[in-house]
């Protein structure tokens, strides 16, 4: 059982809103800088930078975690993460089969690039990722379900995009076993107002858009990784992550 320090909410160049310099591999060298174990990206409706991201990691020696940031029909942010890359490119299809698609405007919304792994330009996503897509909050959490995932509601002490804000309570469905906060000063607060709250596994992730943005080595789990791999470790983040015991 060792400690890992992680954030598990960063966005790369690919999303619109995230700086040019968020490369898979300043990314994953910044985490290395931070003193961070686990990182996981998360652009905005895409999972196009992952396989990417992936190989920058393994060659920092930071596990990655492949990820999204879906935004559902209702305007919520949900973070979704995948076991395996693999995993994470399938669901990657089928949100993409659900995108709304409007034509993006670099000049106004920022870029959005599609890196190998050796941080080269090779494509850029046409239409604008950060709208809602046409999944429901339950379908979006049953279709990551679906593909081995987990997801939970993300930022939820933020006005913008936070599940707590949109509906204005915390839904019993779908169960959430985890939420998201960027403050780890909001939650007494916010789990006296919504009782559903209480007990739910609790991510502090920075949704970093700039590389300055991501986490210190501030949070932390206590993982269990013998015999070690990231596989291995990866395995037991999402154990916790769905309320598993140490």
């Amino acid at each position: 059982m060792n400690r890992y320090y992680y954030d598990l909410h960063v966005h790369s160049c690919l999303s619109p809103c995230g700086d040019n310099d968020n490369t898979p591999n300043n990314l994953a060298g910044m985490a290395v800088v931070k003193g961070l174990q686990i990182l996981a990206l998360t652009d905005h409706n895409t999972c196009g930078n992952c396989p990417a991201f992936y190989a920058a990691c393994k060659r920092q020696g930071v596990i990655p975690v492949a990820g999204m940031e879906l935004t559902t029909a209702e305007d919520i942010h949900l973070v979704c993460l995948f076991p395996t890359l693999e995993a994470a490119m399938a669901f990657h299809a089928q949100v993409g089969a659900r995108r709304v698609r409007v034509q993006n405007r670099p000049d106004i919304f920022g870029d959005q690039l599609i890196l190998d792994e050796n941080d080269a330009v090779v494509g850029c996503d046409a239409d604008l990722l950060p709208n809602a897509t046409t999944l429901p909050l339950e379908e979006g959490a049953a279709l990551a379900r679906s593909h081995g995932g987990l997801c939970y509601p993300a930022h939820i002490d933020r006005e913008a995009n936070g599940i707590l804000a949109v509906l204005g309570s915390f839904p019993e469905q779908p169960d959430f076993a985890c939420v998201e906060y960027r403050d780890r000063d909001s939650r007494p607060a916010l789990e006296e107002r919504f009782p559903l709250l209480r007990g739910k596994q609790t991510v502090f992730s920075s949704d970093a858009h700039y590389l300055w943005d991501i986490n210190e080595p501030e949070h932390y789990f206590e993982l269990d990784d013998e015999p070690y791999s990231g596989d291995k470790v990866r395995q037991a983040l999402f154990a916790r992550l769905q309320g598993a015991n140490p």
